[in-house]
């Protein structure tokens, strides 16, 4: 067995260490599984909402578009970072206070239940577009520590197995708890391989002299462009605001403050990782030319130091780990909290109604693999997937700033034309007509929220005071 490989299983086993002590905190009831008992800490929710944002788009995906592009792919977790402080400044509390657990709960308390409906069905698309993303780089990393066992399809299957299993046994306290190990693994593991990487080739300025013409590849824009760049802030911001994830995570928190505090100081853990990815995928482009771009990050680790290569790339599946089972358990919750409890079986019992989670984290997690063996792209697929959180984050806005405008079906005609110029964009090229999908998606969003309030009189039911609470912070 090779010393990579030893690295790795001592790290899952640690993993599942992890997981059969959460299970006991994680006994006793929904709230315990899926929300942690509302009882994460500042640092917890600084670990997991950095755990959630450092995956495989934000290692993996960013050497990949490095590789072709140059260092201003590093831009992505900065607008991460940028989206975790304006969730943290402006609702991560709120959500807390609003003893909330999912935006489609919100759509249906303040709006209808068509909006709740439209929400869950958009929401889980976001959720497992996302997770079979962390499958590809679990393939990727698996493949490449081990290219005589794993292929990149065995890897993906692999990564499956050990995500699923992990969400299952302990919910969000497994997620959580594993933070704290994955986010010190990755950091030692991305730094010591960033600097061992550019001391072997000689330093940045050999490095660059190296690269190609054509691309100004340490330059802030790249080969991206300021327009693209802008778009991943947007996204980034948007989705902060109503994805599953980060709303997940601040609904778990002890309090308000823990919840503001913690998207804060989690925005400070996320903002360096993807510019020393990107350099790493710099390093790539200079010392295998020709690979395959998603290959880049996990090619070059393995010319490291066996003990460096291993402790950084299961770093790298650390990345991963800490994001596909916060996500899972996001899927599984919006489906059982939004679809089941809501419209199937109302009276569910507590006992029944954790087994119908695990079933949906199951099943929602096989539906992902099969995605993962479709995706072309880190990056880009999970940007275009995100897009789709606009719908969401307009609708919240407005709850929150402007709630004279809002109608009792502004949620549903804002989401679903979200979710129509989406498929517009993806199979109609003649509405491409700007740079990223992000911008199309905020225009028709707004214009039809807009639209709705002007041919609609029917007044959303938006409570006085919670308008009052939002509105002062």
């Amino acid at each position: 067995m090779s010393i990579q490989l030893m690295i790795v299983v001592l790290y899952i086993a640690l993993l599942f260490g992890i997981s059969l002590y959460a299970k006991r905190k994680a006994a006793g009831g929904s709230q315990n599984f899926l929300f942690a008992g509302r009882q994460l800490n500042t640092s917890l929710v600084a670990v997991n909402i950095a755990g959630l944002a450092v995956g495989a788009a934000s290692t993996i995906g960013v050497a990949e578009s490095a590789f072709t592009a140059g260092l201003a792919a590093g831009w992505y977790n900065a607008a991460w970072s940028a989206g975790a402080v304006v969730m943290g400044m402006t609702a991560a509390s709120k959500y807390r206070e609003l003893e909330c657990t999912t935006i489609p709960e919100l759509f249906e308390r303040y709006y209808e239940t068509r909006g709740r409906v439209i929400s869950v069905f958009g929401l889980v698309i976001i959720q497992l577009v996302i997770t079979s993303l962390q499958y590809l780089a679990g393939g990727a990393i698996l493949s490449s520590l081990l290219p005589e066992y794993f292929s990149f399809q065995g890897g993906m299957i692999t990564s499956a197995i050990v995500f699923i299993g992990i969400t299952l046994i302990g919910g969000l306290w497994s997620s959580g708890l594993s933070n704290i190990i994955s986010m010190i693994l990755i950091y030692i593991g991305v730094i010591a391989g960033t600097v061992m990487t550019v001391t072997g080739q000689g330093g940045i300025d050999v490095i660059a002299q190296k690269l190609p013409a054509g691309t100004d590849w340490f330059g802030p824009l790249g080969g991206i462009g300021l327009a693209t760049i802008i778009g991943w802030f947007i996204v980034m911001i948007t989705q902060s605001i109503t994805a599953q994830g980060p709303v997940q995570i601040a609904c778990s928190a002890t309090d308000g403050k823990a919840a503001r505090n913690g998207f804060l100081w989690g925005a400070l853990i996320i903002f360096p990782i993807g510019f020393l990815c990107a350099i790493m995928g710099l390093a790539a482009k200079v010392a295998y030319p020709d690979i395959k771009a998603t290959m880049a990050l996990p090619k070059i680790i393995m010319s490291l130091d066996p003990i460096l290569s291993g402790i950084t790339l299961a770093a790298l599946w650390a990345a991963d780990v800490s994001t596909a089972c916060t996500l899972l358990l996001g899927a599984g919750t919006l489906f059982v909290q939004d679809i089941y409890k809501r419209f199937i079986n109302p009276s569910v019992s507590e006992e029944k109604y954790l087994v119908v989670n695990r079933l949906a984290i199951f099943v929602l997690g096989i539906g992902t693999l099969w995605a993962a063996f479709q995706a072309v792209g880190i990056v880009k697929t999970l940007l275009i997937g995100l897009s789709l959180t606009t719908a969401f984050t307009v609708v919240f806005l407005f709850t929150i700033f402007t709630p004279s405008l809002c109608r009792r079906s502004s949620a549903f005609y804002t989401t679903v034309a979200g979710i129509v110029a989406l498929i517009l964009w993806q199979y109609v090229p003649a509405v491409r007509i700007f740079a990223h999908p992000i911008y199309m998606e905020w225009v028709v969003c707004v214009a039809v929220f807009l639209l709705v309030a002007a041919l609609d009189s029917e007044k959303a039911r938006i409570p006085e005071e919670v308008k009052v609470s939002i509105i002062k912070g």
